[in-house]
């Protein structure tokens, strides 16, 4: 940061500021002299010209004076101040007489300094407080150098302001911005834990990462944009955030649904009966599916996967769906699926939330599009009714680079559900 240079006379004012602090008073004679109630204005302005950096020359004026500041002035001058409205000073004179009685041969700067303490020039301050800011925000400058996807999140930090009113000071947001990368670098978690335990383990307090503190706060906002995971409003967006990079809130509010999987008794009672399971994140990490199938597909939307056990029931093919943003159990499931063996096809809503969770996905885990491409999405809008309006933010396709913006020149979303006898004749 380069600062503009002081002209002569603030360089001078400045040393002479500096000066003042090693400079010997007589204070019993000064107090007698200068620090009567009276004169306290008289000091205050004096001081004032010093932190701006302005000499201590020229009148100062009060309006509206007391009797007690007139009799001040008067003992400090020698001389009635004059009968008008307002009261008015030479600085210089008292300067003067600050040096020619002794009482402070440097002057009135050093007096100033000797009544009410060291001057930090307001300039000077500024600057200090600048640099410290800048300072402050180095570790989240070094985290975006090492995850170039945070650059844009590193970016809005610096200028929405949220960080200096978290923190209030550039030495609590060095402090906080130091443990929010701290955290950031070690998500997201190879296998779910728990929030208070992750954060027990990583900054000493299971409490650190509770709801409305400012870590919290910024964390969550560095975990959406880490997993590109859209925010969410209350209790339950909050959980999906820190679901996405394996913390969780507890074992059992997160699940995914499966149909036709098999390897643990639960899975194989239902899947003989041909009924979607409900798999808690507890069941998963406790007691995985045994055997892997070779294939699986993926769904969004639970409309899918009832229709699926309607028609075909247990002789439908291997299906999990997401129910929405890939839960911790879901990542959970198809991460032990995948180490297994499984290959994974996947289909989701054509819009951008569909799009965004489909990449959130492909960030953890390999999948190939199932009847999710350009192609399969224009014939969708060629012999579909009209659907409902494209909205929201355009979101990209890994896995089709076409995709976003054969979406963008249609303008239509096709929701599972408008194209469902076609997965269902995948999946006999």
């Amino acid at each position: 940061m380069e600062l503009t240079p002081a002209s002569p006379a603030t360089a001078a004012v400045t040393a002479a500021v500096a000066a003042a602090v090693t400079v010997t008073v007589d204070d019993v004679r000064l107090r007698r002299l200068l620090g009567a109630p009276g004169l306290a204005w008289l000091v205050d302005r004096a001081r004032r010209r010093l932190e701006r950096g302005q000499p201590l020359t020229g009148p100062v004026s009060l309006s509206s004076p007391t009797a007690d500041q007139r009799m001040a002035t008067e003992r400090l001058l020698g001389r009635a101040p004059g009968g008008g409205r307002s009261l008015s000073v030479r600085l210089d004179t008292v300067d003067d007489l600050l040096r020619r009685s002794g009482i402070s041969p440097a002057g009135l700067a050093a007096a100033v300094v000797a009544l009410t303490g060291p001057v930090i020039l307001l300039g000077q301050a500024r600057a200090e407080e600048q640099r410290a800011w800048a300072q402050a925000y180095a570790p989240l400058d070094a985290l975006a150098d090492e995850v170039p996807a945070l650059r844009g999140w590193a970016e809005r930090l610096r200028n929405d302001g949220l960080v200096r009113r978290l923190a209030g000071t550039p030495t609590a947001a060095a402090d906080l911005l130091g443990r929010t990368t701290t955290i950031i670098r070690a998500l997201p978690v190879e296998q779910p834990v728990s929030l208070p335990a992750f954060a027990s383990r990583l900054l000493g307090s299971a409490h650190a990462l509770d709801d409305g503190t400012p870590l919290s706060t910024l964390t969550l906002s560095g975990v959406r944009a880490l997993t590109g995971i859209p925010d969410g409003s209350g209790a339950q967006g909050r959980r999906e955030a820190w679901a996405s990079v394996g913390l969780l809130r507890d074992e059992l509010s997160s699940t995914v649904l499966a149909l036709n999987l098999r390897g643990t008794p639960a899975l194989d009672w239902m899947a003989d009966a041909g009924e979607p399971a409900v798999l808690t994140l507890r069941q998963l990490t406790r007691c995985p599916p045994g055997p892997a199938p070779p294939t699986v597909r993926i769904c969004e939307n639970p409309a899918v996967l009832a229709a699926a056990a309607d028609t075909y029931g247990t002789r439908c093919a291997p299906l999990v769906c997401l129910q929405g943003q890939p839960s911790a159990a879901a990542l959970a499931l198809l991460s032990h699926l995948h180490t297994h063996g499984s290959r994974f096809l996947y289909h989701g809503d054509f819009d951008w939330g569909g799009l965004r969770i489909a990449a959130a996905l492909l960030r953890r885990v390999p999948w190939t599009p199932w009847r999710y491409t350009a192609a399969d999405y224009l014939a969708a809008v060629h012999t579909l009714p009209a659907g409902p309006p494209l909205t929201g933010v355009r979101a990209e396709a890994p896995w089709d680079p076409e995709l976003p913006d054969a979406l963008q020149e249609a303008g239509v979303r096709v929701e599972e559900e408008a194209v469902l006898n076609d997965l269902l004749s995948d999946l006999g």
